[in-house]
């Protein structure tokens, strides 16, 4: 159904650098980039390897806030140690614990998911769904 998404930062290099480090173990890596140090309109975009982009992240200086409550972003994870590792990185990288690495089966049994919010606000998980 989806496309693409794209999510409002204030800090472009703060939040390359916290993407690059959160996607990495899901299998994600940046598939473009417009960094013009200085521009206003710089952003990235990340996806699988040789492929389009499935999150951009763009620079908003001015009124940039993440969505209000009831939205959150999930990332499909190749495993659970995908899911530990995004959870990790997000933590180091500035992100906030919102929800560590665990199965959660009263989504449905085998799923497997960390959450966290980026040093914008925005809401993200990491989820790993194994079929039982």
């Amino acid at each position: 159904m989806l496309h693409h998404i794209s999510l409002g930062v204030a800090d472009i290099e703060r939040a390359v650098a916290f993407y690059d480090a959160v996607l990495a173990p899901l299998g994600y890596v940046r598939v473009w980039e417009d960094l013009s140090p200085g521009d206003d309109d710089q952003a990235v975009g990340y996806g699988s390897p040789g492929g389009g982009d499935k999150l951009a992240i763009k620079l908003r200086r001015k009124g940039q806030r993440p969505p209000g409550p009831g939205f959150h972003l999930a990332f499909a994870a190749p495993d659970r140690q995908a899911v530990a590792a995004f959870h990790t990185a997000s933590l180091a990288h500035g992100g906030t614990d919102n929800g560590g690495p665990g199965l959660r089966a009263h989504y449905c049994p085998g799923y497997f998911a960390a959450f966290v919010i980026d040093p914008d606000g925005h809401h993200i998980e990491a989820v790993f769904n194994q079929a039982i």
